[in-house]
């Protein structure tokens, strides 16, 4: 029997699992990341786990196929971060490099932690049977990952996918955490949901259920949707035409078979599809509209997934 390990790392919890090389989890767990002093104990740790169970399991290193990693920053193919992570406490370093020496003789793929959640949903969540994925997650931010042909796009930089900073609004004053204005992050992540729920409330007296909500949130005005709250219907459509014309964009120039939306958000199910889909297609190129929408079905294991996936792949 070989094996393959699947690694994701957070900045509260580094995610691990160990899959057969047929992709059948045999087990997931784990360990908190610890990121003092910038972080240097983290790939100790990681391996150390590694180890660990390797041990419990009465593993050795030839039955091991290969440790597939992912991590919150740009990743190049060579597994070098050059702008670090900063979520970690980690300057430039090379993860694939560092991780080798820890686990010698065991093959290790590292990637972006955003693509590395879309290709799990490729190979065993909602993209499953597609080749050409674009995998959107809407949480805090909006991340995204590519996938064409099966294959990761990484970029030269290893930071392809990063779809929540495209401009889709010259008009924004507010800066987006990136230091640009008008990103995409700015009104179809949760918070940019919620963003565009305190603007319309401010715009007039309109009567609204989210006027009487202790904490104006995305799940507040899905919940408010469906009780066919006027207000938080015109904040769901704001939130579905930049995010459909965003992917829209993306269709044009990546022409992939599926989108699969992921992240907090996607929580609210079906209905958010509704929203976005239309706008998406009145605006992508014809050839380009036949693009299905799909929710993930991993949730937070489909970094873990990705990660072995990428070694197997």
């Amino acid at each position: 029997m070989k094996y393959v390990f699947g690694v994701d790392i957070g900045g509260t919890t580094v995610k691990m699992g160990l899959f057969t090389d047929t992709m059948e989890l045999v087990e997931k767990w784990e360990i908190p990341t610890d990121k003092t002093d910038g972080g240097k104990n983290i790939i100790p740790d990681v391996c150390g786990s590694i180890k660990s169970k390797m041990e419990e399991k009465n593993i050795s290193s030839s039955d091991v196929t290969g440790v597939g990693v992912g991590a919150p920053g740009a990743v190049d193919d060579k597994g070098m971060m050059p702008g670090g992570a900063v979520n970690l406490g980690w300057g430039p370093l090379n993860l694939k490099e560092l991780m080798e020496k820890e686990l010698p003789g065991i093959k290790i793929v590292a990637a972006n932690d955003a693509n590395v959640a879309a290709f799990g949903e490729m190979y065993a969540g909602g993209g499953k049977g597609y080749a050409n994925v674009v995998a959107v997650t809407l949480g805090t931010g909006v991340g995204g990952g590519i996938i064409l042909g099966g294959k990761l796009l990484a970029g030269s930089t290893g930071a392809a996918g990063e779809i929540g900073h495209m401009k889709v609004d010259d008009e924004e004053t507010e800066k987006c955490n990136c230091g640009h204005t008008g990103c995409l992050e700015q009104y179809a992540s949760a918070t940019g949901i919620t963003r565009l729920a305190k603007r319309r409330l401010a715009e007039d007296d309109k009567p609204s259920s989210l006027r009487n909500v202790e904490t104006i949130d995305a799940k507040a005005v899905f919940d408010a949707v469906k009780e066919g709250d006027e207000v938080a219907e015109e904040v769901a459509k704001k939130f579905g035409k930049y995010l459909g014309k965003g992917l829209a964009n993306i269709a044009d120039v990546v022409n992939p078979e599926i989108f699969v939306i992921g992240g907090g958000v996607s929580k609210a199910g079906e209905m958010l599809l509704g929203f976005v889909e239309p706008e998406f297609k009145a605006t992508a190129f014809p050839p380009c509209k036949g693009a299905k929408f799909a929710l993930a079905k991993l949730g937070n294991d489909a970094g873990i997934y990705g990660c072995a996936g990428m070694v197997l792949s």
